[in-house]
């Protein structure tokens, strides 16, 4: 339950999309980022106050533009609508636009623009009240959550991981999914860079088949990773995954490409014991908090899945902060403006942790200014 709030009557619901070049590009076992898109969500109350969202739009690579439209064409279910409490819009949202998804496919980008006006609509509602976004979704007061560091590209990735630690992380995940030798010696240069007190985990991005899997799940076990994320497709027969988690002792994770009660599934069959939504993806606050907090009761490892601006960085701290567990929050080491001109310095990283914001709602406003060279749309 979150405490108590006034209504609100939403007077303008608006997106912009942004494109920040990357000197570097950021490889995945799927592709290569070369740009860092960013779909911000602004919604504005009739007393003239503001909350922020941000939906996903990693990929493809014209995405970002469409959902930023999504959601300004969504805007008139919205706008003079009286909402009573902030899980109002997203469901109202879900309910009204259950038939264009038939009719178009667009499962994706439609939950994704949802979410993004799920997420400003929370803020707007924390703001209001006075609290921080965790302590509006009903949290208990939690003054830092644990961090690992995210995006390490496969080419000396030990080299990048111990710039990390220098900087104050104490957990690490690299991509893998480039070949079974390649992701090996990278992971034991890795173990040996950080110790082997330090977190050290792997994502695959679902390129492995089954038996692939379960050959490298055996080659790592020494390594001592705290999970193992989408080795396999996410639509795999469950048997599949049963086997693997049969085969291997590191844990399973995943979470980021499910939605609605495919996390129920998740957490009632065990097979993934570490749990990672990306509020921006699917459900926004209202669907992952729900996530979050049945993740935490059935027992299973909470990391909020975080790869985009600043906005879903802090929507995914809070969640985390709210709902509790062991759980680390996913926070990307590259350079983003997109990122910074939200956070800024507000989230200095020390011993493995970072503090959640005290200010009300996420905590922190989107620079728009800073913003203003990379913008796309509207133009």
């Amino acid at each position: 339950m979150t405490p108590s709030s006034a209504p609100i009557t939403l007077a303008s619901v608006e997106a912009f999309a942004y494109r920040v070049p990357l000197r570097h590009p950021i490889k995945v076992s799927f592709g290569t980022f070369r740009d860092r898109p960013m779909v911000l969500v602004r919604v504005v109350d009739t007393d003239g106050a503001v909350g922020w969202g941000e939906a996903w739009c990693n990929w493809p690579a014209v995405g970002a533009e469409h959902r930023a439209r999504l959601v300004n064409d969504f805007s008139e279910r919205l706008v003079g609508q009286r909402l009573t409490h902030p899980a109002q819009a997203f469901e109202q949202l879900t309910r009204q636009l259950e038939v264009l998804v038939l009719q178009t496919l667009e499962i994706g980008p439609i939950a994704q623009a949802v979410a993004g006006i799920d997420i400003a609509v929370w803020d707007l509602f924390a703001r209001k009240a006075g609290l921080p976004l965790n302590r509006f979704m009903g949290g208990a007061e939690r003054a830092r959550v644990p961090v690992y560091a995210t995006g390490i590209n496969p080419d000396e990735p030990e080299a990048f991981a111990a710039a990390r630690r220098a900087e104050g992380h104490r957990a690490f995940k690299l991509k893998t999914g480039f070949g079974h030798e390649r992701d090996l010696r990278n992971l034991r240069a890795m173990r040996e860079a950080i110790g082997p007190d330090d977190e050290l985990c792997c994502d695959a991005n679902q390129v492995l088949d089954v038996e692939e899997a379960i050959a490298f799940g055996r080659d790592i076990e020494p390594l001592r990773l705290s999970w193992f994320e989408e080795p396999i497709r996410v639509d795999a027969p469950l048997e599949h995954w049963r086997r693997l988690a049969r085969a291997c002792s590191t844990p399973l994770a995943g979470g980021e490409n499910l939605q609605g009660a495919q996390f129920d599934a998740a957490c009632d069959d065990g097979v993934l014991q570490v749990i990672q939504p990306d509020v921006t993806k699917w459900g926004g606050i209202t669907g992952n908090l729900r996530v979050a907090r049945a993740a935490v009761a059935a027992r299973r490892r909470y990391c909020p899945h975080f790869f985009g601006g600043g906005v879903s960085l802090l929507a995914s701290l809070h969640l985390l902060a709210a709902a509790g567990g062991s759980g680390r929050l996913e926070f990307d080491c590259h350079p983003n403006p997109g990122r910074e001109a939200v956070v800024g310095d507000l989230l200095p990283v020390a011993e493995g942790s970072v503090p959640v914001p005290a200010g009300p709602g996420l905590g922190a406003l989107p620079d728009l200014g800073a913003l203003r060279a990379y913008r796309t749309w509207p133009l």
